[in-house]
């Protein structure tokens, strides 16, 4: 095992513990699929993580830092400007807090489920009349400009700026349906690397809705309380590998065990010195060679 992959979390980080939280990557995990999520949640073993993606965090950073750059100054960016968008990021004493994905984030209990939902926002603009605007950053390579978002796989995206709209409405702020991607996408035309990547970036708008939010948190909770395991989603990888490992194994007739086989230490046997006879040695021919 890998010291990057920890299969088995600490009790109290699982669900019922003292530490537990619901994220909104694990909201998106539940919709996804349901056993991984019961797996990850109930039982603690969590998915294997893919490798960070330390271009597109670097790219995150410095996002942030422009940004902070305005909302320090109370200035629209430039690129709000350019598509027409009247709005400043939101200078807020918390924004650090909401932005830290890992341990805080913007939080709410939700009292009918017993839950703390909460999730790490990437900015957050507010128009004249004070009403918020959820702005998520992203980064890619890849050909054309980016002007919608509108593959299958999108979907997780827009219910993440779907989450942080429902955590800041019931943290008591107005917020525009209306919100925004920031993409920063890497040109591959240049003639050499010479270095240095240039961004062509664009703003991306969308119109969330977050009326699945809360039948959803029901239907986790549900989920999280039952003593059965729910069946795996049919598109689920992690699902259908854990399958074919199984049916492969049966089939050879082998047994997986959760431990690493120990070698038992063999019995040492021992050598009889007997007294070496001195023998008279024979004359040896040259052969050219040394040994």
């Amino acid at each position: 095992m890998s010291s990057y992959y920890k299969p088995h979390r600490n009790p109290g980080w699982n669900y019922g513990g003292r530490e537990w939280r619901l994220s909104r990557s694990k909201i998106d995990l539940f919709l996804e699929c349901a056993r991984c999520f019961y797996i990850d949640n109930k039982l603690g073993t969590a998915r294997p993580p893919g490798f960070p993606f330390n271009l597109n965090s670097a790219v995150d950073e410095l996002l942030k830092k422009e940004f902070d750059t305005h909302r320090a100054a109370g200035t629209q960016h430039p690129l709000a400007a350019a598509y027409g968008v009247d709005a400043v990021p939101l200078n807020d004493p918390r924004m650090d807090e909401w932005r830290d994905a890992l341990k805080r984030g913007i939080q709410y209990y939700h009292k009918p489920t017993g839950m703390t939902v909460r999730g790490g926002v990437d900015d957050v603009w507010q128009d004249k009349e004070g009403r918020l605007i959820i702005v998520d950053y992203k980064a890619t390579s890849k050909d054309g400009k980016i002007e919608s978002l509108d593959e299958e796989w999108h979907r997780g995206y827009k219910r993440q700026i779907e989450v942080y709209q429902w955590l800041f409405r019931q943290n008591g702020f107005q917020v525009l349906d209306l919100g925004y991607w920031v993409y920063a996408n890497a040109s591959k035309d240049r003639a050499a690397f010479d270095g240095k990547l240039e961004f062509e970036v664009t703003l991306v708008p969308y119109v969330g809705t977050t009326d699945w939010v809360e039948p959803t948190l029901f239907e986790l909770k549900k989920c999280l309380d039952s003593k059965e395991l729910p069946p795996a989603a049919t598109d689920c990888d992690y699902c259908t590998y854990r399958r074919a490992v199984e049916e492969s194994l049966t089939k050879a007739g082998l047994v997986m065990s959760s431990h690493t086989p120990t070698i038992e230490p063999q019995p040492v046997k021992k050598e009889v010195i007997r007294p070496k006879v001195a023998q008279k040695e024979e004359p040896h021919e040259a052969t050219g060679q040394l040994f």
